[in-house]
């Protein structure tokens, strides 16, 4: 079994844990100030995420790295909805010791892609009209670059160790990306 099949059946709790958090605060978005306030937890969280791998993940270890999505794009929506990126919410992003975890943390990040459409649509019957330029990930190609991320993923571990280790790194960030959320009150 590949290991991006193995990260996905043993974060599957951790993984609607974190998105249950996650649509809640969604839910309660009425207005792009409640938008930006929540956009505010990913950055946090992106942000930290990526100093975490940048020792670890670049155009050798992932050659498109420049072409993925980032905390930059979060920030960009962030301000476009009139926020900035001041008083941001505690963030800790998990330690990174190798590739193989770096790996694994970024396939928390890069699997969070996959339900940008549909976060979109949500904000959209709310009456939000833009700061969609992270959650509209790669658009068309978000699937190819998926498929590109995790057949590169599917190189990294050299031993059941890696393995393992691997499926704990991812299991602890979705949990730590959780309490950036948990820790924030809802929205009202």
């Amino acid at each position: 079994m590949m290991i991006s099949t193995k990260i996905k059946e043993a974060t599957k709790q951790a993984h609607q844990e974190l998105e249950k958090t996650v649509v809640l605060q969604l839910k309660n978005i009425r207005s792009e100030t409640d938008y930006a306030q929540v956009l505010k937890n990913f950055y946090a969280y992106f942000s930290a995420v990526e100093r975490a791998v940048a020792p670890y993940i670049n155009s050798h270890t992932l050659p498109d790295i420049n072409e993925r999505r980032n905390s930059s794009y979060i920030k960009t929506d962030i301000q476009e909805l009139g926020g900035d990126i001041a008083d941001l919410p505690a963030a800790t992003a998990p330690t990174v010791h190798n590739l193989p975890e770096a790996f694994a943390v970024l396939y928390v990040l890069e699997g969070s892609i996959m339900g940008g459409p549909y976060i979109v649509q949500m904000l959209q019957k709310y009456g939000l009209n833009k700061g969609f330029h992270f959650f509209s990930g790669y658009g068309a190609d978000s699937g190819k670059m998926w498929q590109a991320f995790t057949a590169i993923l599917d190189t990294v571990p050299q031993t059941e160790a890696d393995e393992e280790a691997m499926t704990r790194k991812a299991n602890e960030t979705f949990q730590r990306f959780g309490d950036v959320f948990a820790a924030q009150p809802t929205l009202s």
